[in-house]
């Protein structure tokens, strides 16, 4: 089995899908679907979802990136709301921000050591 994609329930999926899409260049699909560096990422409407997520920490979105001052700093001119501000810790560096619908996204950089010890 290969986990290949998410469902990210919505009541305003139209929203969510633009921030993505804006936020990490995400390309769009022939179902309208995202696809992000072969994840993809379903958002659809739902009626059993409040407008924003009552337990943001149930699960978190993660993003490698390859620089994550490039990252945030595209994220910064989309006006985001930071949970937690690039940081160093220790084996790579992590930042947290918050989707439009309250969701937790993470940016990760893990440093080159880290994966020398794989």
């Amino acid at each position: 089995m290969i986990l290949n994609s998410m469902l990210l329930g919505s009541t305003d999926p139209d929203r969510l899908k633009a921030w993505y899409r804006e936020g990490f260049h995400a390309k769009v699909d022939g179902y309208g679907n995202l696809d992000l560096g072969g994840f993809g990422l379903v958002i659809e409407h739902r009626d059993d979802v409040a407008t924003k997520t009552v337990e943001p920490g149930r699960f978190i979105i993660n993003f490698a990136v390859d620089d994550i001052e490039t990252a945030a700093a595209h994220l910064r001119t989309l006006d985001v709301t930071w949970l937690v501000h690039p940081e160093d810790r220790g084996i790579g560096h992590f930042a947290t921000l918050i989707d439009p619908d309250g969701n937790y996204v993470q940016l990760i950089q893990m440093k080159p050591e880290y994966y020398a010890n794989l």
